[in-house]
């Protein structure tokens, strides 16, 4: 009788171990399931288009498409979108919109050039300058925004109006300033090449799978669900494919450019600063519910100030990238590129109505317009009437499956 319960108390105790990993699954596949019941797939769509997009101009420009020079013009072509896209997330993040992002980022670059070619200021210097420009622009529009409650589609509006003629009016009698630094010039035309494009990921991917690891230790302490080890080998396993990839195709061509290293670096700096920080907690907070942030005691004025800061110095950036991609600071401003910016946020799974999405939706969006783009190029008969109306496509339905997802969402209560 006493070996019977030593026996089963054994056995309990040789079971137990396997209980909590054998909930956690159980959870994770309950939670899938209801994401699938209410359509709430994430950014599958995107990445299927993608996939489409892909193979399609392939298979009709008869493998140039794929090519690694044209892939590497892709990246340069699309790099400033890249960075003024993470902008517009940032403010979508908190349900609110920046339609100064264009001019602010044509002001920015205008400052840089300016600095460097007429007053002669270190390359670094005129960099710093720029991106100091931009923020305390953001800062303006931010503080008119939260403090004097005016709503952000007016501010910043009218600050795309006032940025377009002060633009203007700094280069008078201009209508361009060449860029003669060569170290600037060199940010969207330079390369790196093996050895150092080789190491460089391995930090990266390091940094990655330990952040990830913390991560699933602090939710297991927390008593949350964490899910199987197995998904974080996952989730590595295709950073390191993508890497290897991305670094066979860019060897194949002259290096992996300077732009991409700068466009990546900024999106794990600020996928960083709102998967692990406090800050970033309180952004999602204000963008889902911003009343309720508040009675949480959340300083919603402080954040809405610095997230439109920060996203007016990402567009200083972007523009900084554009003057070194051209080699000028022009006095017009493109407002396609606002309009691109705002496309690939939300076709990259932003949500308009705040609160929900990821920096890294950027990439996946920006590749989506960018294959489009440069696809559609590839083809002489391919005019840019049908270019826009086959982005504007790829937009609504972007805007489509977001609200029908958030409907689905409140439908059930989440």
């Amino acid at each position: 009788m006493q070996s019977d319960v030593k026996n089963s108390s054994a056995t309990t105790s040789e079971a137990s171990p396997a209980a909590p990993s054998t909930v956690a699954n159980e959870t994770m596949r309950e939670a899938l399931m209801g994401r699938l019941r209410r359509g709430d797939i994430g950014q599958l769509p995107a990445v299927l288009m993608l996939l489409v997009i892909v193979v399609v101009f392939e298979i009709l420009s008869g493998g140039v498409f794929l090519h690694p020079i044209n892939l590497s013009n892709l990246i340069l072509q699309e790099a400033d979108v890249a960075v003024i896209a993470l902008a517009a997330v940032l403010t979508l993040l908190l349900a609110e919109i920046d339609l100064s992002l264009a001019a602010v980022a044509y002001l920015c670059g205008a400052v840089t050039v300016i600095t460097s070619t007429y007053h002669h200021w270190p390359a670094v210097w005129a960099l710093v300058a720029g991106l100091v420009a931009g923020l305390i622009v953001g800062t303006i529009n931010g503080v008119l925004v939260a403090v004097l409650r005016i709503p952000s589609f007016v501010v910043t509006l009218a600050g795309y109006i006032f940025y377009s003629g002060l633009l203007l009016h700094l280069e008078l009698p201009n209508t361009t300033i060449t860029l003669f630094d060569p170290s600037l010039k060199a940010i969207m035309s330079n390369y790196v090449t093996f050895p150092w494009d080789v190491i460089s990921p391995i930090p990266i991917i390091v940094i990655y799978g330990a952040l990830l690891l913390l991560e699933r230790q602090r939710r297991m302490k927390a008593g949350l669900s964490s899910g199987p080890l197995w998904a974080i080998w996952l989730k590595l396993g295709a950073v390191v494919v993508f890497l290897v990839a991305a670094l066979l195709v860019f060897e194949d061509a002259l290096g992996v450019p300077y732009a991409m290293y700068i466009v990546f670096g900024v999106l794990i700096v600020f996928w960083l600063l709102l998967r692990f920080t406090t800050f970033g907690r309180h952004v999602y907070a204000v963008g889902g519910n911003p009343e309720a942030a508040r009675r949480a005691g959340i300083n919603v004025t402080m954040i809405r100030i610095s997230v439109f800061a920060l996203g007016s110095m990402l567009a200083g950036l972007g523009g900084i990238l554009v003057t070194s991609r051209t080699t000028s600071a022009p006095t017009a401003v493109d407002p396609r590129l606002l309009l691109l910016a705002i496309a690939v946020a939300v076709i990259g799974g932003v949500s308009l109505f705040g609160g929900r999405g990821s920096v890294w939706g950027v990439v996946l969006g920006v590749l989506i317009i960018g294959c489009l783009e440069n696809g559609l190029t590839l083809f002489s008969s391919a005019s840019s009437d049908f270019e826009q109306m086959l982005e504007g496509a790829v937009l609504i339905a972007a805007v489509i499956l977001d609200a029908i997802t958030r409907r689905r969402n409140a439908v059930s209560g989440r």
